[in-house]
């Protein structure tokens, strides 16, 4: 589970950090406030790439909590700058890379309750990571990078594979 799980968040979480910058580095570039570009959003109705970064980083930290048959530890969703979220992904980072391999031994089998606002979901906890945790996490990673991209920063698929 630990194989599956912590690499692919580690890696993916570092390349986010690696399209943040680049967007950073546009919004200086051309003159954008930076928090512009922060409260970007692809549709109405949908979250802004601030808000798609918390979401993705939650999910990181979440995961890797509940597998190890923890409490995911709070992170206040406060970041109004780029250099915020660069410490948010650093600090959801740190996270993920203090499990080990054998804290997630029995995580296949153990039961995970997440708690949505119009419920209680369970898992095992292979369930869990492969049809909840994981979908999610990529789904508002991918968001990001789709808004960064459709505000005219230089990203491509390596950018978003490869960090």
């Amino acid at each position: 589970m630990h194989a599956i799980s912590a690499p692919t968040f580690v890696r993916m979480l570092n390349n986010l950090a690696g399209m943040l910058r680049k967007g950073e580095a546009h919004a200086k570039a051309k003159g954008i406030d930076p928090a512009t570009l922060l409260n970007a959003r692809l549709a109405p109705d949908m979250f802004t790439l601030m808000r798609q970064v918390q979401i993705a980083t939650d999910h990181a930290k979440g995961c890797m909590a509940r597998l190890a048959g923890h409490a995911p530890e709070a992170i206040e969703d406060t970041e109004t700058s780029f250099a915020e979220v660069q410490a948010r992904i650093a600090r959801v980072l740190a996270l993920v890379e203090a499990y080990t391999p054998a804290q997630l031994e029995s995580a296949a089998t153990r039961t995970v309750t997440v708690k949505i606002p119009s419920g209680e979901l369970k898992f095992t906890g292979l369930d869990y990571l492969t049809t909840w945790a994981m979908p999610n996490f990529y789904f508002h990673v991918t968001a990001a990078y789709a808004i960064l991209r459709h505000n005219g920063v230089e990203l491509g698929k390596r950018d978003f594979l490869m960090s």
